[in-house]
């Protein structure tokens, strides 16, 4: 994997000015290249161009999203990007949802174009991880990929594979940045060194 689109989707919102994910941005940005790979990025609340997105995604060998979670999800910013340029993408995405007419009840998803290409997510969270990992607790033990179940289904359609998720945890009531910034350096030299 050479080639690195990074995708920003930090936004202001209440009382969030977006810094952790912008910080974790950059330094996805910097061990990247310092890495020696090649790496577009978007920002994707200072505004994109759908086709030069689609460009970067066919470009891009692995996609690395950093993004807070809002409300047990993607903001809504990064939902509209995912079907703004997926949708647009038409035709070198996917060539269909994989079903045929002789048989239209089985493959549906299988039509992805983008095979042999990753993406990753690197999440900010507030809730602590034990709220995944323990079952007892609010997601039952289920991990945080669960919760973005959606989104993994959204690019296994497109045909691509996921890269394990980063995520920080409890990042408002007991925030470690130092601690954040270390072990994602680490997590991104484990995939990509």
């Amino acid at each position: 994997m050479k080639n690195i689109l990074l995708l920003n989707g930090a936004k202001e919102f209440g009382n969030s000015k977006a810094k952790l994910n912008l910080t974790l941005h950059e330094c996805a940005l910097h061990t990247l290249k310092d890495l020696n790979l090649n790496v577009e990025q978007t920002h994707i609340d200072k505004a994109y161009d759908i086709s030069e997105e689609i460009n970067k995604f066919l470009k891009a060998d692995a996609v690395i999203y950093q993004m807070p979670t809002w409300r047990m999800g993607e903001p809504w910013i990064v939902k509209k990007y995912i079907d703004e340029v997926f949708t647009a993408g038409h035709g070198k995405f996917y060539a269909n949802d994989g079903r045929s007419y002789e048989n239209p009840t089985k493959n549906y998803g299988k039509g992805g174009l983008l095979q042999g290409k990753k993406y990753m997510f690197s999440l900010t969270w507030n809730a602590p991880i034990e709220a995944f990992n323990d079952k007892n607790e609010f997601f039952e033990g289920k991990g945080v990929d669960m919760v973005y179940w959606h989104l993994h289904k959204a690019h296994e359609f497109i045909g691509m594979k996921a890269l394990p998720t980063f995520i920080c945890n409890d990042v408002v009531k007991n925030p470690q940045i130092k601690n954040y910034l270390q072990a994602y350096t680490n997590h991104l030299k484990k995939i990509f060194a």
